[in-house]
């Protein structure tokens, strides 16, 4: 997470990447992508595409970016971008 960080420029800064390698977070946020596309090509436990406002540790807002036909919210992932959070909080 730390070298996703420094390749977005944002290292250091208030932004927090974590990752979920055992999928627990994902799965308590039922945000847990089920649809049978991503597990046919070798993609299992794949996380929805979401962004999340936490507060102390109270989530605040949650966006999940995802359509019919898109579950994974690829093709349109303005949901979770920066300006619908901004917007939301």
């Amino acid at each position: 997470m730390q070298a996703w960080a420094e390749d977005q420029g944002i290292a250091g800064s208030f932004i927090t990447m974590m990752g979920d390698p055992a999928a627990e977070l994902t799965k308590a946020l039922d945000v847990e992508m089920t649809h049978p596309g991503p597990p046919s090509v070798g993609i299992i436990g794949r996380c929805k595409r979401f962004a999340m406002h936490v507060v102390d540790g109270d989530i605040k807002y949650i966006a999940i970016s995802e359509a019919e036909g898109d579950p994974a919210g690829d093709d349109d992932p303005s949901a979770s971008l920066a300006p619908a959070m901004l917007e939301a909080i």
